[in-house]
């Protein structure tokens, strides 16, 4: 169950990360998801070492540092995605 959690906590970031990044994104729903999850888990590190992963209530700290990553990670990875299938088209 925890690795569902997972995906579906990716999912959710990666779609606030596509609202937060200003202009259209072009990359796809799984790419998407996976960045999320990965930023996730960067996230949870980052908030680990500088002793923020567990708080009491709600880990404000652990979320934005989450998002943070996810963010980074969707706006590298949507660079990537145009700039592969940019080549792609130049191929055909």
């Amino acid at each position: 169950m925890g690795w569902l959690w997972a995906i579906i906590v990716g999912f959710v970031l990666g779609l606030l990360a596509k609202l937060i990044l200003p202009g259209r994104q072009h990359s796809p729903l799984w790419l998407t998801t996976l960045m999320g999850l990965i930023g996730g888990i960067i996230g949870n590190a980052i908030a680990r070492s500088i002793g923020i992963a567990e708080t009491r209530g709600i880990d404000w700290g652990r979320h934005g540092l989450q998002l943070a990553a996810v963010v980074v990670l969707v706006f590298l990875g949507e660079m990537v995605y145009t700039s592969m299938k940019g080549r792609r088209r130049e191929r055909a």
